[in-house]
């Protein structure tokens, strides 16, 4: 019994709640350079234009995320919701030491298919 009832705690019950968990997944895989665990949350529309390779060429071979906070998700309608989240990163500056910086991003997520997915601009 409480093995079901620790299963039913993870099951999103509301789309909030599952955009929220897959943006954190998202995020951590690219934190991980797991660039195809990321690639695969991608829209399938996404998929069809570019490979796997040519994402992870996009987004370069070492992940300057080094921390990630999904702040909040707003469904702006039953299919598409904006998780806005908060991205501590290093900046690649030549010669400079810049540490870590704060950035805020949305991401945008769509339902297909009963799933949500990243929606990554081409």
């Amino acid at each position: 019994m409480a093995l079901a009832l620790t299963a039913c705690a993870t099951i999103p019950s509301t789309p909030e709640q599952a955009v929220r968990q897959r943006a954190e997944q998202y995020w951590k895989a690219r934190m991980a350079n797991q660039n195809g665990a990321a690639y695969a949350m991608l829209t399938p529309a996404y998929r069809k234009l570019k490979t796997e390779a040519q994402y992870a060429q996009d987004f370069g071979v070492a992940s300057a995320v080094k921390g990630v906070n999904v702040i909040d998700v707003t469904c702006t309608s039953a299919e598409r919701c904006i998780a806005n989240v908060r991205l501590s990163t290093r900046p690649m500056v030549p010669g400079v030491e810049v540490g870590t910086v704060a950035t805020h991003i949305q991401d945008v997520w769509l339902l297909e298919g009963g799933q949500w997915w990243r929606h990554q601009a081409l």
